[in-house]
Formats: structure tokens, C-alpha cells, sequence
């Protein structure tokens, strides 16, 4: 196996660095039997300007991650039109009064965590008839500072997502304690979208990507490593 962080330093150009981190999937998803094809990247263009993100969607990226909604409704109306197929998706925290701009702007939102945000959504789901994919954020670590359902409480929330709400559950979605081994993490998020039939695992980010993948990711959300520190 190799190690689940690249060794070389990173280059000083955004579509070199774009280079790096195709290769790395692509040899991460061989190295555990999966065809590269099976890992999105999703690009992290949270606080980044158009400038930053066009030569990404000129290199043919299409999936990109942003924090806050209002962020990205003030950032993308300009850039999706020349670049068809841009799919955004929602990696920060939703506020249930921001639920109706998310479901009707984001492709995908990763972050339902809570009653009140899937209720919110469901609603404007109703209202709209828009339907994002929707992941469900566990927080593994159970960090009393970050986003997401405990683990120990995901199951029954995702089957409340399904049954009570009629949410249609795409996937889910972690991000592991900074001064954690990640690979547990990734294994139990794994774990949880098993028992659930979900196939989509948004997990790995600059740091631990390749680990990720080796362990399931379907989608990997990097940002320092591509667009560079913001």
C-alpha cells in the first residue's frame, strides 16, 4: 500500500497540482481493486474567487464543494453557464433558514445532521420540486464542536430521514478529529452505509484522501492541496 499522503511537495501551479491529485486517486483506487472511475473529486472552492476555480473547470472538473450558501449563490450564478455539467454540493453546516436557497441552488447537500434541517428540507423539497442528493453528516468523533449525528444515534435518524420525513438518503458524509488516526473513522462511516444500503461515502480530505479511498470514498473533498492555502 502506499502511504495515504503524497511524499513529493506540492507544485506551485494549480493544474500541476490538479496532475498530482488525479494520479493519486488513480493509483489509491488500483491499489485497493477499484477502478479509478469510482472516486469523485469533489473540489473545495470554499472562499476561492472565479479567477481561482476556472482553470479547474477548464481542466474538466465539475464537482465542487462550498461551505455556505450564500457564498456560493453570489460566486456560481456567473461561472455554471460557461462550464455545463458543474454540480455543486454543500460541505458546511445548513442553517434551517438557509434550507430553501440549499435546495434550490446545491446539486447535493452532504450536511443533514439534525430533525429540524431534514423536516426543513423535506418541506422545501415539497414546496419546489427540486430533490439535491442528500448525505447525512455522522460525526465519528463525537466532537462536541462539530456538525453531525452521533453514531451511536445514525441509524435510527437515517431510517427517521426515510420514513418520517420520505428523504431519499444518498449517502454519508464525516470529517475525522484533526489529531485522530482517520482510517477508524472512515471504517465505521463505511460500516453505517452498509447496514443502510447507501453507496456513496463522502470522506478523506488533502490530508488523508488516498486512506479514504482505500476504505471506501466515493467522493473525496480536497481543497488546500488543489487550490493551494486560503
Amino acid at each position: 500500500m502506499h502511504s495515504p499522503q503524497a511524499p513529493e511537495p506540492l507544485p506551485d501551479n494549480v493544474l500541476e497540482r490538479l496532475a498530482v491529485i488525479r494520479g493519486h486517486i488513480a493509483r489509491a483506487a488500483r491499489d485497493a481493486g477499484r477502478a479509478p472511475s469510482s472516486v469523485n473529486l469533489v473540489c473545495v472552492s470554499k472562499t476561492f474567487p472565479a479567477e481561482a476555480i476556472e482553470p479547474v473547470l477548464s481542466a474538466g472538473e465539475r464537482i465542487f464543494g462550498e461551505n455556505r450558501v450564500q457564498e456560493a449563490m453570489d460566486k456560481w450564478p456567473a461561472l455554471r453557464p460557461a462550464y455545463p455539467g458543474v454540480e455543486l454540493h454543500l460541505i458546511g453546516p445548513l442553517q434551517s433558514n438557509k434550507a430553501r436557497e440549499a435546495v434550490g441552488f446545491f446539486d447535493c447537500i452532504e450536511t443533514v445532521d439534525r430533525e429540524k434541517i431534514a423536516r426543513a428540507i423535506a418541506e422545501e423539497i415539497q414546496k419546489s420540486g427540486k430533490h439535491p442528493r442528500l448525505y447525512i453528516q455522522v460525526n465519528t468523533g463525537a466532537e462536541p464542536q462539530k456538525a453531525g449525528v452521533l453514531p451511536q444515534e445514525a441509524d435510527s435518524f437515517i431510517e427517521q430521514c426515510q420514513k418520517e420525513f420520505g428523504l431519499v438518503i444518498s449517502g454519508l458524509m464525516c470529517i475525522p478529529p484533526v489529531d485522530d488516526q482517520a482510517s477508524p473513522h472512515f471504517a465505521l462511516l463505511n460500516k453505517i452505509a452498509e447496514r443502510h444500503g447507501l453507496t456513496n461515502l463522502s470522506m478523506g480530505m488533502s490530508a488523508d484522501y488516498e486512506l479514504a479511498i482505500q476504505l471506501g470514498a466515493t467522493h473525496v473533498r480536497i481543497g488546500s492541496a488543489l487550490f493551494g492555502a486560503r
